[in-house]
């Protein structure tokens, strides 16, 4: 949501870029593995992906399935993912074709674009923290999108159907995880490429814990984040720590 005098980088293409850097570095890694295992995508589903990027999730969906999803819908606010996916389709075997979709939306305003129960599951990679509202009367940043967000993620899964995402830990460490990058910086293909891209992903993660500091995202504690996940009507809620342990990765079900 756009408010006076408040810097949003989200929808730059500059900023998705820096965050397309992430994925090849160890922490991520480990974040994407553990997010898929507990996907464990099949034959024949649809997934949504939310605050998708360039597409990593939505392709880890799709290789681990052996290329048998129905389809993988990706859902960010910044357009220059939408060539992202482009590559990334070109990249997958077997091949998604439009199976593979990017639609450019902000998740912040709810998931009006999409029916209800229209996915088999929903995927989200360090994402939904950044469902922001600013209520312009009490002059405050609130929770409000992020609690219609859990919410209308259940309305757009089937009964039955699983949430798996991650969210930073509260005051999450971004140093740790550059320091648990530097190994793979020495001795790697455009070694000063790759710590541009490091330094970049700290810059905006200064700037994403100031914003959290001020109540525009939200980095909370597991126990809040579980609690909010019952209150919306999902069950069975499960987490555990990832990505240098400045992450959590939830499992949730939707009981219908």
């Amino acid at each position: 949501m756009a408010v006076p005098g408040v810097v949003n980088y989200w929808p730059s293409t500059r900023c998705a870029k820096a965050f397309w850097g992430q994925h090849d570095l160890p922490p991520y890694r480990d974040l994407l593995t553990d997010t898929l295992d507990w996907a464990a995508p099949a034959a024949g589903e649809h997934w949504l992906d939310l605050g998708c990027g360039g597409g990593r999730v939505a392709g880890g969906l799709w290789e681990r399935s052996g290329g048998a999803l129905a389809a993988v819908t990706g859902v960010d606010c910044a357009a220059a993912n939408a060539a992202a996916f482009a590559r990334l389709r070109a990249t997958l075997t077997p091949p998604p074709g439009d199976r593979l979709r990017f639609r450019c939306h902000d998740f912040s305003t709810g998931l009006d674009p999409f029916p209800t129960a229209a996915f088999d599951h929903a995927v989200s990679g360090l994402s939904i923290s950044y469902a922001e509202h600013y209520d312009a009367a009490a002059g405050r940043w609130t929770t409000a999108a992020y609690d219609r967000l859990l919410a209308e993620v259940r309305r757009v899964v089937r009964p039955g159907g699983r949430f798996v995402f991650s969210v930073n830990v509260p005051d999450p460490a971004w140093a740790a995880v550059a320091w648990r990058s530097v190994p793979t910086l020495v001795g790697a293909d455009r070694p000063v490429q790759r710590l541009k891209g490091a330094w970049r992903m700290m810059r905006y993660g200064r700037w994403l814990s100031a914003e959290a500091r001020r109540g525009r995202f939200h980095y909370l504690p597991a126990a809040t984040v579980a609690d909010k996940l019952r209150a919306a009507g999902w069950a069975g809620v499960e987490y555990r720590l990832s990505y240098a342990r400045q992450a959590f990765v939830f499992r949730t079900t939707n009981p219908g």
